[in-house]
């Protein structure tokens, strides 16, 4: 599945509308793995979609790069940003402090995509992935169980995640892991939006996508009549430095 499926308006829109955003204890967990300080770090984000992790660094000091294929997604960028395919990134050798992908690496060839970041960067590569943790909630096991119909659907994590602490391994890089746990509170409007900006949803055709959306707001009303949802999640995030930590 090609990850161009994201360079539509309507699902750049859902996707900068309502997917969650990154809790601290992530980027602070970046900068204790990566043994580089945010503030006044120059990262090239590669898959940046419309931002969330890019505006999340730059919060915290970061000169960030945005690079994604999909043109109608970087349009919510207003820092740098620039076309460009993570397997043959257009940036110097060593020109980065950091090149990191957020929800993404799973759209690029392993080796390649390695490869390309450790020449880019001079510190470490680092990947991350918010994900949703049915274990703590039975409503959400269920709408994960509804959602399995779906044709591409893969999970509520959606790959097999340690797959880029292998490609980092494989790729001479030293390597740390770790979960991170937080919690969402978020309309249902906004959960459902949320739902619509995934790929395999944005694969159906808008008759298809909106019996699904109907139907789960009719499930979810049921057992969240108010609409206030309480969300577990869990980001897993791997690093993998140039240099073993000291």
């Amino acid at each position: 599945m090609s990850h161009l499926v994201f360079d539509a308006p309507r699902v750049a829109e859902a996707y900068d509308a309502a997917r969650p955003e990154y809790p601290a204890a992530l980027y602070d967990a970046l900068s204790e793995l990566s043994g580089t300080t945010l503030d006044g770090a120059t990262v090239v984000d590669v898959g940046a979609g419309t931002g969330i992790s890019s505006r999340g660094m730059q919060k915290r000091g970061a000169r960030v790069v945005a690079a994604d294929l999909a043109g109608h997604m970087l349009a919510y960028h207003d820092g740098a940003s620039v076309l460009a395919d993570g397997n043959v990134l257009p940036f110097r050798d060593g020109s980065a402090d950091l090149v990191t992908y957020a929800q993404a690496w799973h759209w690029l060839d392993p080796a390649r995509s390695i490869e390309e970041a450790k020449r880019v960067s001079r510190k470490a590569v680092a990947g991350w992935w918010n994900s949703v943790d049915t274990r703590k909630a039975g409503w959400l096991a269920e709408c994960q169980i509804r959602l399995s119909d779906v044709p591409g659907y893969t999970g509520p994590e959606g790959r097999d995640l340690p797959a880029i602490a292998r490609a980092m391994t494989e790729g001479g890089l030293d390597v740390r892991d770790r979960w991170v746990h937080w919690t969402r509170h978020v309309r249902l409007d906004v959960f459902l939006t949320n739902l619509r900006s995934h790929s395999y949803m944005a694969r159906l055709d808008q008759a298809q996508a909106d019996e699904l959306i109907d139907r789960e707001r009719a499930e979810l009303l049921r057992v969240c009549p108010g609409g206030d949802l309480v969300v577990p999640m869990r980001v897993y995030l791997a690093v993998g430095r140039k240099e073993p930590a000291g």
